[in-house]
């Protein structure tokens, strides 16, 4: 799967889309998903509240385990 973020707004964004969906509306296997493109509030986040809240709440009390991008295995204690 790609994704690939395109502006309508702009005059290249608006000018690809018709293209898009001249060429591919009814392809199998290429959708567009539309997604919210209203800009969040400074402050509002798009995650959840409460996982937010469990995610700082743990960092206070130290109760986490930092993981290794390159070795997650290994940082998680599974190799």
């Amino acid at each position: 799967m790609t994704t690939i973020k395109i502006n309508e707004r702009t005059k290249t964004g608006k000018a690809f889309m018709a293209m898009f969906e001249t060429f591919f509306k009814g392809v199998e296997g290429i959708e567009i998903i539309e997604t919210d493109s209203k800009k969040t509030k400074k402050g509002e986040g798009t995650y959840n509240p409460e996982f937010v809240k469990m995610v700082l709440d743990s960092e206070k009390r130290g109760d986490y385990t930092e993981v290794d991008p390159k070795d997650v295995w290994g940082s998680l204690g599974l190799k």
